[in-house]
């Protein structure tokens, strides 16, 4: 519902969200960790991530628009920069005058956490996320790989055109997300931060 909240608020699309999710009865670091995508992934990854959770090429490049809203932090997009993913030079998808931009937002030895707009309209949900892949403006390489990439060119181009196509792609995308299922055993907790199990119970008060 935060999400859904964030968007709407910040210009972007509205839909009903589902409520009664199941939540894990327990938490794993690495359960997280295989299934959120590093920032320096390329699309064919990304595709064979998305497809384990059955989502679509589709729902992958809309979901990726979630990046209209937000800040990626130098730390992410230094390899890109300075040499350091094994190409022998720096990205050659970046426009040069984007590359200069982030060459003073992250001087190689930096401060990692130092942060920089994700599209040029951070602060609005809208779709010049899509049109600045198409100028190399990509900030994160798991964003500029969906234009250089083939099977996930078109809807790059179509979102970039179409801000309405986007919006209605991430809506059924956000949905279908929604729909997850684990198949583990759940709860409906009583506090989001943790389990049932670990909260005293509704009528004791804390010392």
């Amino acid at each position: 519902m935060a999400a859904r909240d964030a968007v709407a608020l910040s210009g972007g699309p509205n839909w009903e969200v589902k409520l009664g999710r199941l939540d894990s009865l327990t938490a794993s670091q690495e359960d997280s960790d295989s299934i959120m995508p590093s920032p320096r992934a390329n699309a064919t990854y990304l595709i064979n991530l998305f497809t384990k959770f059955n989502l679509s090429v589709q729902d992958l490049v809309a979901l990726s628009g979630s990046h209209s809203l937000g800040k990626g932090r130098c730390f992410s997009v230094v390899f890109r920069l300075y040499n350091q993913s094994g190409t022998g030079r720096p990205d050659p998808a970046m426009d040069y005058e984007f590359r200069e931009k982030l060459d003073k937002l992250c001087p190689l030895g930096g401060d990692g956490n130092v942060t920089g707009d994700l599209d040029a309209t951070p602060e609005v949900f809208d779709n010049q996320y899509f049109v600045d892949l198409t100028r190399g403006r990509g900030f994160l390489n798991s964003d500029e790989t969906l234009f250089t990439t083939p099977r996930t060119r078109g809807y790059v181009r179509l979102y970039s055109r179409d801000q309405k196509a986007f919006f209605d792609a991430f809506v059924e995308g956000m949905v279908k997300m929604g729909d997850l299922r684990s198949g583990r055993p759940g709860e409906v907790r009583r506090n989001c931060r943790v389990a049932n199990g670990h909260l005293p119970p509704r009528n004791s008060f804390a010392s």
